[in-house]
């Protein structure tokens, strides 16, 4: 007698049991999708407040690769003397500048397109060391017409970053 209560006790609890074990495992299956229903709101919410700040990076970024052209730089920025030492000096310090004012730029981009931005940068001044170097270059108003010419040249580096920057951008938008 005492097996066929232990029997039929089982008989009743096998069925409490599982149906309270399926009841948790959806509970916890509930409470896991609204989790992530939240995580996906927030994140949405959090992209919407950064993509308007990222989109703002690109473009200072691509001002600052408009800004460090050879050619408009030295239409932009006059001689104050005849020194080509002084002009080149003068060039790269307004390289320098225009390139830390927008420095913090970089969390904003990729590292493939802060690293093309460097490059940009160092083959522009680059370039004007090695038309001052001309010994055909010698005053600044010589070495500002050089700087002009070897631009038109060739490819700019310049563009090329501003090229990629416009792929990266048009990536996620």
């Amino acid at each position: 007698m005492n097996t066929d209560k232990i029997i039929e006790l089982a008989f009743y609890t096998l069925p409490a049991l599982i149906t309270g074990a399926v009841a948790y495992y959806f509970f916890q299956m509930h409470t896991q999708n609204e989790d992530n229903k939240r995580r996906f709101a927030l994140q949405k919410e959090n992209q919407k407040q950064a993509l308007p700040i990222k989109l703002q990076a690109y473009e200072r970024l691509s001002l600052l690769l408009e800004r460090i052209n050879s050619t408009k730089l030295v239409l932009r920025i006059a001689p104050l003397s005849e020194d080509k030492l002084a002009y080149q000096n003068l060039l790269i310090q307004n390289i320098e500048q225009e390139f830390d004012h927008n420095l913090t730029q970089q969390i904003y981009v990729s590292d493939e397109c802060w690293t093309m931005l460097i490059s940009a940068k160092n083959t522009t001044i680059q370039n004007i060391r090695k038309a001052t170097l001309d010994a055909a270059n010698t005053n600044s108003k010589e070495l500002r017409e050089a700087i002009i010419t070897n631009s038109l040249e060739g490819e700019s580096v310049n563009n090329l970053a501003l090229g990629y920057l416009k792929s990266e951008v048009k990536e996620f938008l």
